[in-house]
Order: structure tokens, then sequence, then C-alpha cells
């Protein structure tokens, strides 16, 4: 009783922490700050993301995850550690069990390294769930049933779609294609129209303020500053939703390629399942203005946005090791 429970989405642009009984503890950027000499911790989360683009050469500004798996190993455990304690409190005398998000199809090799990293930042028993069933159970989808379920994981490396049945994923895919890309995307498309370099935190702001999948009915507009790539000096324009939308159609395409391969692959008796039911959009990319209805334009099937949808995979990982007993039978290495 006095163990704490931890579902974690160990995301490429958040980390989110679910706890038994308190619901989510924490939702900071998966984001490092580094001394490189002596591969010291300055900073994480929310501390680190404020110093990106502005550090001087003596702090590395990183982020440990990319595209949903590991890639620095050292600093991701480290980043891990730092959200444990923060979410349980240091004063622990047992320590936690936690359940952590991983990208479905990932490498053998890819999944212990996760479960290794939560163990060595202070778990007592790791245990991984794919991300597809974990966003679907923490989506209130019907997962134990015999009829199919659709969700459609738009995270921050990765884009992922499955039909999820009788506590299984029966038919998935993915592009590695997620926020980042799409932030991407936007600087690439103001340095080609107005001949502005602006930083990633910079689009990723334009993103959130006035990012829509489709033209608004109501147009919406931002300042940008940056940096003339003619003159070399600082300038400052003025982006609409329409460019951003504009800017955001190839990524989106990719996405929207991404679920009609894994439709055409369901089989039969499950399309129609996904037809009367829909698919639920989740993660950060779910937010975006319009999304839902052109996800529905172009495959016909109806894209809903579910509460909370940056939420549900952590709160599905925390649902996950109260179900631990059942999945377990039905998701290997678990």
């Amino acid at each position: 009783m006095l163990q704490k429970q931890l579902g974690i989405d160990l995301g490429t642009v958040n980390v989110l922490v679910y706890v038994l009984g308190r619901g989510i503890v924490l939702q900071e950027p998966s984001i490092v700050a580094i001394s490189p000499d002596e591969y010291r911790i300055m900073a994480v989360g929310e501390e680190a993301s404020s110093m990106m683009g502005r550090a001087p050469e003596s702090i590395e500004v990183l982020r440990p995850m990319r595209d949903g798996v590991i890639a620095d190993y050292r600093v991701t455990y480290r980043m891990l550690q730092y959200f444990i304690h923060k979410a349980c409190g240091r004063i622990t005398f047992l320590k936690p069990r936690v359940m952590v998000s991983v990208p479905y199809g990932v490498t053998s090799v890819e999944r212990r390294a996760v479960r290794e990293a939560a163990l060595d930042a202070g778990a007592s028993e790791a245990h991984l769930i794919p991300e597809p069933l974990a966003g679907a159970l923490g989506a209130g989808l019907p997962v134990d049933t015999p009829a199919g379920s659709m969700v459609v994981n738009m995270g921050g490396g990765t884009s992922q779609a499955a039909v999820i049945s009788l506590n299984g994923v029966v038919q998935a895919n993915s592009v590695r294609i997620g926020g980042v890309r799409m932030n991407e995307a936007i600087i690439a498309y103001v340095r080609r129209k107005y001949n502005l370099m602006i930083g990633e935190m910079t689009a990723e702001k334009v993103k959130i303020r006035i990012g829509a999948a489709l033209p608004l009915e109501e147009e919406r507009s931002i300042e940008v500053q940056g940096r003339d790539q003619v003159a070399g000096l600082p300038h400052r324009i003025t982006v609409s939703s329409e460019e951003v939308a504009e800017a955001l159609s190839e990524p989106l395409a990719a996405i929207i390629a991404m679920i009609k391969a894994m439709l055409e692959r369901t089989p039969p008796e499950l399309s129609s399942d996904i037809i009367d039911r829909g698919m639920a959009l989740i993660g950060g990319g779910a937010l975006l203005r319009g999304v839902d209805q052109l996800i529905t334009k172009e495959t016909g099937v109806a894209a809903y946005v579910p509460d909370a949808p940056m939420a549900c995979v952590a709160l599905g990982a925390g649902m996950g090791l109260e179900r631990y007993d059942i999945l377990r039978r039905t998701v290997p290495d678990m």
C-alpha cells in the first residue's frame, strides 16, 4: 500500500508521470542541460527548456530521446531519476513500481534500454507497455472487448496508428514524423519565404498559438522574431495561420498516408467496428486545430479528440499496472 505506482509517458518532447490515486502529477519537456566536459547534469525539464538556443558553449542542451527511443542512455536515466524523485518525493521508504510506454515495434535492444534506464533511475520493477495500447486505455476505449478500437498517437518524435482488440494490438503502423518534424517544417517555411532564421522554441510557439491543419474560419496571426539571412540582423515578421497550415501540409500528409496504409491491412471484421466507432486522436499533435477534420476528410473514418489527449498515454500506463496480470497474457515482454 505504501509503494508508489507510476505510469510514465517517456516521450521525445515531453515526459508525463501519472501516480496511481493522484492522477497526472508531472508534465515537463524531455530536455536536459549538461556540461559536456564533465558530463554533469546542469538542469532538467522546464529549467533546461528555457536554456535551449540561449546557453553558452560550456552548456549543451539536448533531447536524450529521439523518435521515441533512447538516443543517450546516460542522460536519459538521469532525467528519469529526476522525474521519478520529483513525482514520488525525496523521502520514500519503498522504490516505486513503474510502467513505461514505448513505441510499438521497437527492437528488443531498445526495449531493454528503457527497462534498464527505469531500474537504474530508482524503480523496483519496470514494466513496458506499447504506446498505442496505453493511449487507448487512457482514452477510455473498450480495449478488452472483441470489437476493434482505433487510436492514432501523434507524438513528438513518432506518429503511430493501431487497432486494439482483446487487450492486444492487432494491427499497427508508425512513421517517424511528429511534433519535432512539424517544428522543422515551420522553420524551413519561414526561412524559404521570408529569409528569416528562427529557432525550434519559436517554431513550437507558432505551432501552439496559431497552428492549424486546415485554413481557419477566423484567421489568426503572430509576430515572429529571428535573424535575417541576408542582412544578418534581427528582424520581425507576421505569420498567419493559413501559412502555418501550408507549412505543415507535408508532415501531415505523411501521417495520413501512414494511417491509410494501416487501415488497408486491418481485418475486415475490425474495419467495420472502426467505421462505427471512429478513431481517437491522442498526443500533442491531436491538439492541432482542424487535424481531426483533415484526417476524417482524407480517410473517410470519423476522427475525434478525447479529453486531455496529451495525458492519455501516461494515464493508460498507470492503468496498465492495475491490469498487469491480464495484459501480460496478450502483450509480450511486458
